[in-house]
């Protein structure tokens, strides 16, 4: 059962209708996160609170608490006077946690008392800045969300409190995620998630005082007799302390033990080193674990600098970040914390002159390499961990020159940890970061069910006529730019382009997108379908009438949401980031969306686990890419016991044709064969029917007469022309 199958009006009125009775108590049995910001602390609010959530906590739910500070007139004249705004609010909460009335009353702050100890409460304290003023924030609204994810918003004049209930005039409206209202559901799921995690402009949040913690506690006896007899620990013995740290593990993370041999080999190489680990297999939350793992080890105390090639990466890394109790400084150019510079500022020297034990910063590539980020960076030494994710991007010249040498702890997140075509880049980044801590493999991965299984399936396609002379072109220009360095190939950069430009050219086959109709036509009734695109243009336009030059991704969307009529949705860097979160939250369901069409967007980093069935255009001779892409679609999700992955393979010609071209034609082609066999078989052979491939390679690998010396020199030279 879900949410779906209540029966949820559009409107409730505290006279007309038993909220408590009619719409909390069945909504919060379906749930497992309940998000409320309530207006103005208080006892009875927490009181009321407690009210029909025995569901949720049976369902391992959590609950997340927006909340007001209830100022007086003299607070704002201390406030006015200059007193710690911090100590003012402290004050006033305090003041409202009154005693209970009533045994039911001592019950419920009982209850709450022990849900906030456990971690499963969650309260944050809200305000308003305007004109470097005080006012209180006031609104009023909630979202629930059930296991499914959907979801059920409401808003309106209601606080949670025994007088709106019962007392006032109150009303609210519910708006459901599974009907027309998807779009105002979306809009409160996301206005909650600014201020929760303030970034919403104009409003600042504070965590929850510890002192009034302490204040409600009491509410509990049994958990104020174990809290007393904690203080009486000395704070050397504080590690010892069942209390929770500033940084800590969350309550259903479970180390396995690849991720526990690589924090124990991180740490035996003086927490410097890399985890090479497939995409899927959990590399953020080794590293948060290692994170937690090294502040408790270098005495609580620890300065966190993360680096991401993409603002949708630094996004994903604080939704898991804020888990482990950190509430991280996000710096880039479109960050909602507008004044994130000034706040890392602060944070920094309040780290160096020890005010502050632990601050975490987290940013892009870009973001990083800038003048004001560096300054603040260098001013670190001690006590500082340096993570990168998807590092392999780092080793480039252009962003490699700014890792900071000064700090001591380093670790290195990727899939991919070696350079495709620049040996240089690897070494530097082997060199700066340490040696790998762990390789863990897709088959690893597969082997041990962190990933499921796949079958693999080889589409062969052919370049046209005119597509194979710009191939063959480009070859030629390409045989007379490169050289050998110590037996290997090096390129220019105006060889590099070339190669771009050759692959392209590979990538955009016009050939692929009749095959693509043609393979697709099984699946047009399903969902959770990939289609993913090269970053590439169609040449001429003799495809559905559409323009020279037209992207292959629109000829695709095209393609599949007008010709076939599915329902197709694009995912690409062009959209925002509240879009992109709308789409995956569309094709999980499977409802509204069948297909994603994507391009690099996909490549690194983005969660869809939802894919079962992927049609991979954009044929990549790097491994880096096709690795990561694989992994996309690999990930676990309920009842996916299988991924299907179709790989559009382009072939200059068919081998039954190649008595028709020339010696040279023949030659110059084959390059293209054999890093299309190379791909061919790493994706075969930890498939469920590699069989189906190999029979396909050894009937290419005879038309085109090559060998296997020759696929293993062209693997060792990482690109033959």
């Amino acid at each position: 059962m879900g949410l779906r199958e209540l029966t949820i009006k559009s409107e409730y009125r505290s006279f007309i209708d038993d909220v408590v009775k009619d719409f909390y108590i069945p909504l919060l049995s379906e749930a497992v996160l309940y998000q409320r910001a309530v207006g103005f602390f208080c006892s009875s609010a927490l009181s009321m609170i407690s009210r029909g959530i025995d569901g949720l906590i049976k369902n391992g739910g959590k609950i997340q608490i927006v909340a007001s500070p209830r100022l007086t007139e003299e607070d704002y004249i201390e406030i006015q006077k200059g007193y710690e705004l911090r100590k003012v609010i402290e004050n006033s909460l305090s003041r409202e946690l009154k005693d209970p009335e009533n045994e039911e009353d001592r019950k419920n702050l009982s209850l709450i008392a022990q849900l906030v100890s456990q971690g499963i409460l969650d309260i944050k304290i809200a305000f308003l800045t305007t004109n470097n003023e005080v006012s209180m924030y006031h609104e009023k609204m909630g979202i629930i969300t059930d296991a499914n994810g959907d979801s059920v918003a409401f808003s309106g004049s209601m606080n949670e409190s025994e007088n709106a209930f019962r007392g006032n005039y109150e009303s609210f409206d519910a708006f459901r995620s599974w009907t027309s209202d998807a779009e105002r559901v979306f809009q409160k799921e996301m206005a909650f998630k600014a201020i929760w995690e303030d970034y919403e402009p104009g409003i600042e949040i504070y965590e929850f005082p510890e002192v009034v913690k302490q204040r409600l506690y009491e509410y509990n006896p049994t958990l104020a007799d174990k809290l007393n007899i904690k203080t009486t620990k000395s704070k050397k013995d504080k590690s010892t302390v069942d209390e929770k740290l500033p940084i800590h593990l969350p309550d259903d993370f479970r180390i396995r033990s690849y991720q526990s041999q690589a924090l124990e080999k991180w740490r035996e190489n003086g927490f410097r080193g890399i985890y090479d680990m497939a995409t899927g297999t959990g590399k953020t939350l080794t590293a948060l674990a290692s994170i937690e793992y090294l502040y408790r080890s270098n005495n609580n105390r620890l300065a966190i600098i993360i680096v991401c090639p993409y603002q949708h990466l630094v996004e994903q890394w604080c939704e898991d970040i804020v888990r482990f109790g950190i509430r991280p400084i996000i710096g880039f150019s479109a960050s909602q914390q507008k004044k994130w510079k000034k706040h890392l500022e602060q944070a920094v020297r309040s780290f160096n002159l020890g005010v502050l034990d632990y601050f975490c910063f987290v940013t892009t590539n870009a973001s990083f390499v800038t003048k004001s980020v560096q300054q603040q960076i260098q001013l670190l030494a001690n006590d500082t961990v340096l993570v990168v994710d998807e590092a392999h991007n780092m080793g480039a010249q252009t962003y490699r020159r700014y890792l900071p040498s000064r700090i001591p702890f380093r670790l290195a997140l990727s899939a991919t940890i070696d350079r495709h075509n620049d040996e240089e880049g690897t070494e530097a980044l082997k060199s700066y970061f340490g040696e790998k801590c762990i390789e863990y493999s897709l088959r690893d991965a597969i082997d041990n069910r962190m990933l499921t299984r796949y079958y693999y399936h080889p589409v062969l396609t052919y370049l046209e006529e005119d597509e194979l002379e710009d191939y063959l072109s480009i070859t030629h220009q390409l045989a007379k730019t490169i050289k050998k360095r110590n037996g290997k190939v090096v390129f220019s950069e105006y060889a590099k382009q070339l190669l771009i430009k050759r692959a392209r050219i590979v990538s955009g086959a016009r050939g692929k997108l009749s095959e693509l109709e043609k393979q697709i036509q099984l699946y047009k009734e399903d969902n959770h379908l990939l289609i993913y695109c090269g970053a590439t243009t169609i040449k001429e336009g003799d495809v559905e009438d559409l323009s020279f030059g037209t992207r292959q991704i629109d000829i695709v969307t095209n393609l599949l949401g007008n010709k076939m009529q599915m329902r197709v949705g694009r995912f690409t860097s062009q959209e925002t980031a509240q879009e992109r979160a709308q789409i995956k939250k569309e094709f999980a369901k499977g409802d509204m969306l069948q297909a994603l069409v994507a391009i690099k967007c996909l490549d690194e980093g983005v969660n869809i686990p939802s894919i079962k069935t992927a049609f991979i255009l954009a044929s990549s001779t790097n491994p880096k890419e096709y690795i990561q892409r694989r992994g996309r679609v690999l990930r676990k999700f309920p009842g996916k016991e299988y991924a299907i992955i179709f790989d559009f393979i382009t072939l200059p010609f068919s081998a039954d044709t190649i008595g028709s071209h020339s010696s040279d034609v023949v030659s110059s082609s084959k390059g293209l064969v054999k890093r299309e066999l190379i791909r061919m078989l790493d994706f075969a052979e930890i498939s469920e029917n590699p069989s189906e491939t190999y029979n396909l390679i050894y009937e290419l690998k005879h038309g085109f007469g090559i060998m296997e010396k020759d696929l293993k020199e062209e693997e060792e030279q990482s690109s033959v022309v």
